[in-house]
C-alpha cells in the first residue's frame, strides 16, 4: 500500500503561507468579535474593579450571617478584567444600553473603608444599590451618594456605616425604598425633615437603630402617604407618635419596637385593612385589645405587643385573626388560662407569652399546631403534664419556670430542627433522660435543670461537636460516670453538671473544649486528681469544683496556671489528699456576683436570639 503522509518539507511555501494568514484573521477575529459582544462599556468595568480593588474580603462570619444562617458569598471575586460586567455577579445592565443599573453586593464579605472619591460614585446609571451587611469599617456615609440621580433603592443596612446621615440622601427623589439601619448612625431633624420633604416617592422606609433621640415624631406627619413599611427601631425617640401614621391607607408593616419613651394610642377604627405586621414591643403606645381592633385587623399575621400597654385586655379575641403566624404577648402580666380561642390560629408559627401570670394547663391543641416552630411559656404558672407534640415542626422550646410534672414528652425527641431546648426549673420533672435525645443533631441549647431527672447522662450528648454551646443538666438525681468524649472543635461554652450523685474522674477531654467558659461539676461525688489540664482552657471565667473528692497539689493553678484570682469555696481541712475542695476562678477582678450573673447570661441571650430571629423572618420578608 502506498503512504500518501508528507512531511511538512513537502508543502509548498505558498500553501503553508496561506495556512497561516487564515489562522491569524480567524483569530483576529473571534477575538474583535467576543470584545465587540461584550454589553458592558469599559469606562464602568474598569470603575467596578477598582470599587473591587478599594476592598479586602473578611472571611471570618459577619455576625448577621453567623446568628441568622444567611448564606455569605465574596461577590467580588467574579468580576475579572477582560470578562463582560454585565455577566459578574450581583451586576444587573441594561440589555440595550449595556450601562449598570443594579448593583447588589449584600453579604459580600466586603471589609474597608468607603470613601467619598471611590469609583463607586461614577455609575451614574445605578437604580438600585445594595452594600447591605459588609463591614465599611465605621466609614460615614458619603454625601457621594446624593449623585445618583436615578436610584430608586438604596439598602446600607448594617454595613458598619458610622456618623451623620447626610442631607443629600434627600436628593434622591426618585427612590420607593430606603435602608440605613445601622447603629452607629445619628439623624438629625434638619436631615430628617429634608428627607421627609423630598422623598414623597418612598413606600418602604427602614431606620432601624440610628440614634434618632433629637427627632420630633411629630416630623413623621408628612411621610409619604405611600409608604406601606415603616421601620423605626430602637432610634430613641421620645414623645406621641403621631395619628396619621397609624392610617395610612397603604401601610402595611409598621414596627416601632424598643423606643421605650415612645407614646400614643393605638386607633380602634379606620386602620389600614392591609396592615400584616405589627411591632409595637418596648413602648408605651397604648393598645386596646377589643372588638373594634380585632375586626380592622384581620390581615394581621405578625405581631409583637411584648411590654406594651395593653389596655382592657381581651385576649381571647385574637383567636379571630386566625391569618397569625406570629404573636408575641410577653411580659404584661396577663392571667387566665390560654384562651381556647387560640384552636383557630393553624397557621401560627411563633407563639410568646412567657413572663405572664398564665395559669391552669397548656390545651391540647397546642401540641397539635402544625407549623410551630417557636413556643415559648417560660415564667407563668402552668401546671399538669407535659403533652406529646403531634407534629415535628419545632425548633425552639421554652417551658421553664412553670409547675409541670411527669416525664418529658417522647415527641420532643423527634423534632429533628430542634436547636433549643430549655425545660428548667419545673422541680417535678421525672424519669431518666432519653438516649432519643441524641436524635437531635442541631441542638445548640439543652438545659433540663433543677428538676428531678435520674438515671445517666447519654453519652451522645458530647456528640453535637459544632452545635451545641450550652449544656445544663444541674440539680437533678443524675447518677453514673460522666462518660463525655468531647470531640476537637467543639463549640461548647457552658457545662454544668453540678447537684447530681455522678461519680468517677473528670472527663479529659474537657480539653477539647476550647470555647468553655463555665464549668461547674460541684456537689456530686467525683473522685479524682486535679484537673490540671484546665490551666490550658484559655476562656474559662468560672470553675467549680467544689464539694467533690478530688486530690493532688493544686499550687501550680495558683503559682503558674491560669495566673487568674482564685476564691476558695467549701474546703475541708487542708489542701492535701482526700479532702473536699474547689474553686470559682476569676479571669478579671470580678465581685462575687459575677458568677450568677454569667451562669444565667445564656438565658437572657437565648431570648434574645430567639426574639430577633423570629423578628428578622418576618421584616425581611
Amino acid at each position: 500500500m502506498k503512504n500518501y503522509s508528507l512531511s511538512l518539507a513537502q508543502i509548498p511555501c505558498s500553501i503553508l503561507f496561506l495556512l497561516y494568514f487564515l489562522t491569524t484573521i480567524s483569530s483576529s477575529f473571534s477575538s474583535n468579535f467576543s470584545s465587540s459582544t461584550q454589553l458592558c462599556g469599559h469606562h464602568q468595568a474598569l470603575s467596578l474593579l477598582q470599587f473591587k480593588q478599594s476592598f479586602s474580603i473578611q472571611r471570618s462570619p459577619f455576625w448577621f450571617a453567623r446568628n441568622y444562617q444567611y448564606d455569605q458569598h465574596p461577590k467580588t471575586e467574579s468580576w475579572k478584567e477582560g470578562t463582560d460586567c454585565c455577566l459578574w455577579d450581583g451586576v444587573t445592565c441594561d440589555l440595550k444600553t449595556g450601562q449598570v443599573t443594579e448593583l447588589d453586593l449584600s453579604f459580600s464579605m466586603l471589609h474597608g473603608t468607603l470613601h467619598s472619591n471611590n469609583s463607586l460614585f461614577s455609575l451614574h446609571h445605578l437604580q438600585k444599590l445594595v452594600l447591605s451587611y459588609n463591614d465599611f469599617n465605621f466609614s460615614n456615609i458619603s454625601s457621594q451618594f446624593g449623585q445618583f440621580s436615578n436610584l430608586m433603592h438604596l439598602n446600607l443596612t448594617h454595613s458598619n456605616f458610622s456618623g451623620q446621615v447626610p442631607s443629600e440622601i434627600s436628593h434622591l427623589s426618585k427612590l420607593v425604598s430606603l435602608d440605613i439601619s445601622n447603629k452607629h448612625l445619628n439623624l438629625e431633624t434638619v436631615s430628617f425633615a429634608k428627607i421627609v420633604q423630598n422623598l414623597t416617592k418612598l413606600t418602604v422606609l427602614y431606620l432601624d437603630y440610628i440614634d434618632m433621640s433629637l427627632v420630633a415624631p411629630n416630623s413623621l406627619t408628612n411621610l409619604s402617604s405611600s409608604l406601606t413599611l415603616l421601620s423605626l427601631v430602637r432610634c430613641g425617640l421620645q414623645g406621641e407618635f403621631p395619628r396619621n401614621i397609624f392610617l395610612l391607607p397603604n401601610l402595611d408593616s409598621l414596627i416601632l419596637a424598643d423606643n421605650e419613651g415612645l407614646t400614643g394610642s393605638f386607633p380602634s377604627s379606620n386602620v389600614s385593612n392591609v396592615l400584616w405586621q405589627l411591632e409595637l414591643s418596648d413602648t408605651r403606645i397604648s393598645v386596646y385589645l377589643e372588638n373594634d381592633f380585632i375586626s380592622e385587623l384581620k390581615s394581621l399575621e405578625y405581631i409583637w405587643l411584648r411590654n406594651c400597654d395593653i389596655r382592657r385586655t381581651n385576649v381571647a379575641l385574637l383567636g379571630n385573626l386566625t391569618q397569625l403566624k406570629m404573636l408575641d404577648l410577653s411580659h404584661n402580666n396577663l392571667s387566665g388560662e390560654i384562651p381556647s380561642s387560640f384552636e383557630n390560629l393553624s397557621n401560627l408559627e411563633s407563639l410568646y407569652l412567657f413572663s405572664n401570670l398564665f395559669n391552669g394547663t397548656i390545651p391540647s391543641f397546642l401540641f397539635s399546631l402544625p407549623s410551630l416552630g417557636y413556643l415559648d411559656l417560660h415564667d407563668n404558672h402552668f401546671i399538669g403534664h407535659i403533652s406529646e407534640f403531634q407534629h415535628n415542626s419545632l425548633e425552639y422550646l421554652d417551658l421553664s419556670n412553670n409547675q409541670f410534672h411527669g416525664p418529658v414528652p417522647s415527641s420532643i425527641f423527634n423534632q429533628e430542627y430542634l436547636k433549643v431546648l430549655i425545660l428548667a426549673s419545673n422541680n417535678k420533672l421525672t424519669g431518666e433522660i432519653s438516649y432519643s435525645i441524641c436524635k437531635l443533631k442541631y441542638l445548640e441549647i439543652l438545659d433540663l435543670s433543677n428538676n428531678s431527672l435520674s438515671g445517666s447522662i447519654p453519652q451522645c450528648l458530647s456528640n453535637f461537636s459544632n452545635t451545641l454551646s450550652i449544656l445544663h443538666l444541674g440539680m437533678n438525681n443524675l447518677q453514673g460516670t460522666i462518660s463525655l468524649a468531647f470531640s476537637e472543635g467543639n463549640s461548647l461554652e457552658y457545662l454544668k453538671l453540678n447537684d447530681n450523685e455522678l461519680e468517677g474522674e473528670i472527663p479529659s477531654s474537657i480539653i477539647n473544649c476550647t470555647m468553655l467558659k463555665i464549668l461547674h461539676l460541684g456537689n456530686n461525688k467525683i473522685k479524682d486528681t486535679f484537673p490540671h489540664f484546665l490551666e490550658r482552657l484559655s476562656k474559662l471565667q468560672v470553675l467549680v469544683l467544689k464539694s467533690n473528692n478530688l486530690h493532688g497539689d493544686d499550687s501550680t493553678l495558683l503559682e503558674d496556671g491560669f495566673g487568674w484570682k482564685a476564691v476558695a469555696i467549701g474546703y475541708g481541712c487542708g489542701f492535701m489528699f482526700g479532702v473536699i475542695m474547689g474553686y470559682v476562678v476569676f479571669k478579671t477582678r470580678r465581685p462575687a456576683w459575677f458568677l450568677k450573673m454569667v451562669e444565667d447570661q445564656w438565658s437572657l441571650n437565648a431570648s434574645r436570639t430567639k426574639k430577633n430571629a423570629s423578628r428578622n423572618c418576618a421584616r425581611r420578608k
